[in-house]
């Protein structure tokens, strides 16, 4: 009896000396898990920096998709002018950006809501990580989403599968978005629409509309009632610039700015040249800036822009430097504090080919194109769109190399597409048209133009002059592009069962020759 009492009142010593632990060990200087959670901070710290990973830099994203779409070309001959612009690939790392970046914390902050309860959130993560993945897959094809997390060898999703599993999430998504549109939750985070929850569901429509044209040619049955969901959602879509679905650059420089002016490694390409120089275009004058030497335009003098041939001949780095830079202006981080990830124009476009394959809540093909380079010519605060539509005669221009001796780097147009729509034209013809606009208003977001370009052969690309493919990654034949990156190494390290699936999946042999799913190479229509 005695010895239970002496522990009795040893507990309540030490019960009593330990009532104030967790206050006098708790560092004054460092925020509590409850102090996180109160305004929701433990979630919502995340998504800044999710968001400012969508975008490469310039190894996975200048010198792939944005050389790719041809927007814009370098004037440096990395390895000896043998890397990924003429299709030998010495850099594939969008792949790590991605998961590394936006799908690990995207789980995690998942998780995190799902516990607390907090549902807009966890679909906030699920929208950001359907924008990346949706990217991720039109470099690689099957990638890894459904199975993302998963203990020891990873499955990949098929092309197929990966898409339904999108449409499925955008359904919950957008449904949980629009029976909470007064949510005011996400404010604190949200630098694109602030916190403003029907501009998300706004976004999360589009990005619908998005997907089902993107498969419309493998797919059609699926992609038009994907389409129709869509255009009928009583959220809306994206349809005005003040809409536009941007990603704040977070205080930081416009990247492709960096690589332009500090670098001297990006410029102008030939076919911006030959595209806006033949349509008169007077966005050219909002996206890039004029040459100092006019005897580099002695063609074309009136309009004295230069660009460099994408996949063309490097010899040295100087030769090319005095070639068109991007405007001076996304060189001031305080002029140039977003990029557009979807905007107004995109959706005009997307509409336009839509009606041409009879979708249900599209609207009239004609009335959306010029709707589509209006919102573009508004972006960009340029005058005469008027005009530019009405022009019937103009078409892009020949190229010709003022460095380098005929024919090196020369191209001739190949582009047939007037500017003026012709509701008596085909719709072949009114295609070329839809996506060569929807191609030029693509600028500063040139991944959806280089799935365009898989996808409808348009617009009509001059191909690479110095074609470095071989058997390391895949023989692309002269006159034809690259269609796809390779599965990276880490995985085919360590995940080789992973690898051996998806390229199963894949259709063809893992490389860059290789067609994706969605680009069947067979008629638009």
């Amino acid at each position: 009896m005695k010895k239970l009492l002496y522990l009795f009142a040893l507990v309540v010593a030490f019960n009593s000396c330990t009532d104030d632990f967790e206050e006098v060990n708790t560092n004054p200087y460092q925020i509590s898990t409850e102090s996180l959670k109160q305004d929701f901070n433990h979630v919502g710290a995340f998504y800044p920096s999710m968001l400012s990973q969508i975008f490469g830099n310039q190894v996975d994203h200048n010198l792939t998709n944005v050389s790719f779409a041809q927007h814009l070309a370098q004037p440096t001959p990395f390895v000896g002018n043998v890397n990924n612009t003429t299709y030998y690939i010495r850099w594939n790392g969008y792949w790590a950006r991605e998961y590394n970046n936006i799908m690990a914390p995207a789980k995690q902050v998942i998780e995190l809501a799902q516990a607390d309860g907090y549902d807009m959130f966890a679909e906030w993560a699920n929208l950001i990580r359907i924008l990346s993945m949706s990217r991720v897959t039109t470099f690689y094809g099957p990638i890894i989403y459904t199975d993302f997390g998963s203990e020891g060898d990873v499955t990949y999703d098929s092309e197929p599968e990966l898409y339904n599993a999108f449409f499925s999430d955008l359904d919950r998504i957008i449904a949980t978005f629009n029976a909470n549109a007064d949510y005011t939750g996400l404010s604190d985070f949200d630098a694109s629409y602030g916190g403003d929850v029907a501009m998300w569901a706004k976004f999360a429509n589009s990005l619908r509309l998005r997907l089902a044209m993107r498969i419309s040619k493998v797919d059609p049955a699926l992609a038009k009632t994907q389409g129709e969901k869509a255009l009928a959602d009583p959220a809306g879509l994206i349809e005005t610039n003040a809409e536009n679905m941007n990603i704040s650059l977070y205080g930081n420089k416009f990247h492709p700015a960096q690589i332009c002016f500090e670098w001297n490694d990006t410029r102008m390409s030939a076919t911006m040249e030959s595209v806006l120089v033949g349509y008169k275009d007077p966005r050219i004058h909002a996206f890039f800036d004029p040459v100092e030497d006019l005897s580099l335009v002695s063609d074309h003098p009136d309009w004295p822009y230069k660009g460099i041939r994408n996949g063309g001949e490097l010899i040295a780095k100087d030769d090319h430097i005095p070639f068109s830079t991007i405007d001076i202006s996304f060189n001031d981080p305080g002029a140039v504090t977003e990029r557009k990830v979807l905007s107004a124009d995109e959706v005009f476009f997307l509409k336009a080919e839509a009606a041409l394959r009879g979708w249900a809540g599209a609207g009239d093909a004609q009335t959306n194109y010029e709707s589509g380079v209006k919102a573009s010519f508004e972006l960009w605060g340029a005058g005469g769109v008027d005009a530019y539509l009405a022009d019937d005669t103009s078409l892009p221009i020949d190229y010709d190399e003022p460095v380098y001796p005929d024919p090196i780097n020369d191209f001739t147009n190949l582009i047939t597409a007037t500017i003026a729509w012709d509701e008596g034209a085909d719709n072949e013809s009114k295609l070329e048209k839809i996506i060569t606009q929807k191609w030029i208003a693509a600028y500063t977001n040139e991944m959806e133009a280089w799935v365009d370009f898989r996808r409808t052969g348009y617009p009509k690309l001059p191909p690479v002059y110095q074609n470095s493919s071989n058997a390391d990654w895949g023989i692309v034949p002269d006159g034809e592009f690259i269609k796809r990156m390779p599965f990276v190494n880490d995985e085919r390290e360590n995940n080789p069962s992973g690898v051996a699936d998806a390229t199963s999946k894949l259709g063809g042999p893992d490389e860059i020759n290789t067609r994706l799913w969605w680009d069947t190479g067979g008629p638009n229509f």
